[in-house]
């Protein structure tokens, strides 16, 4: 019996470490897309000081390319819509996987307490 329970609890602990990988993922890319944000709103603080007369460059490939700087601050605004998007999809990933991880912790627990109770059973047997 304690066996089975061991075998069992082996299988959680190896899905709880690959959770908390998934976790780990989760966290790098909403720190990159946290990093994104701050230099896309210096982007846009910075283009909302020019004006018309000013020239706004756009860097394709190794080419500086001359844009509108309407064109410009709608790309910028655009830019700064998606990261958000995807910081708010990443902030309710986490809170998913942390409700799941919750409740892969407290299977273990009752897991290793069944086989502290097998083991100690088994003891008493011998």
């Amino acid at each position: 019996m304690a066996e089975a329970i061991q075998k069992k609890l082996k299988g959680e602990v190896e899905k709880y470490t690959q959770m908390q990988k998934d976790v780990s993922k989760s966290m790098s890319a909403r720190q990159k897309l946290e990093t994104q944000l701050a230099e896309n709103n210096i982007v846009k603080e910075e283009l909302d000081l020019l004006d018309i007369t000013n020239t706004v460059f756009k860097l394709i490939g190794p080419v500086l390319v001359k844009q509108d700087l309407d064109e410009a601050k709608a790309t910028v605004t655009k830019r700064l819509e998606y990261i958000n998007g995807e910081i708010r999809r990443y902030e309710s990933l986490l809170k998913d996987l942390e409700k799941k991880s919750e409740q892969h912790r407290e299977v273990l627990s009752s897991l290793q307490q069944e086989y502290q109770r097998a083991q100690g059973l088994a003891v008493g047997k011998v």
